[in-house]
């Protein structure tokens, strides 16, 4: 997750959004591990995983999710990924510079 929060710190006022989802754990512990692993993105607990499962098909983490302004998904990875690659900060750059 290191490279997620230097990447949302570098790119959060071009407007990246990063949101954490965590799914079918404890609120108090995703908290707890969330503060103890530095992590500087907003961080959702879905406790059942019904949202995350039926609405999204994440059955398994990690999963990320490239969505556009309006809303329109653009991407789906599955798997850990290293967003500090030049290819992943280029990819999240022409997004973020893509008219509204």
């Amino acid at each position: 997750m290191p490279s997620v929060n230097r990447l949302y710190g570098d790119l959060e006022k071009k407007g990246l959004a990063v949101l954490l989802v965590a799914f079918r754990e404890d609120a108090a512990l995703v908290k707890r591990v969330a503060r103890e692993r530095g992590y500087v993105a907003p961080v959702l607990v879905d406790a059942s995983g019904d949202v995350t499962g039926r609405l999204y098909g994440v059955w398994g983490p990690p999963t990320s999710y490239v969505v556009d302004r309006q809303g329109r998904l653009l991407a789906r990875l599955v798997g850990e990924h290293d967003w500090s690659t030049p290819a992943a900060r280029r990819l999240i750059e022409t997004v973020l510079e893509r008219p509204s």
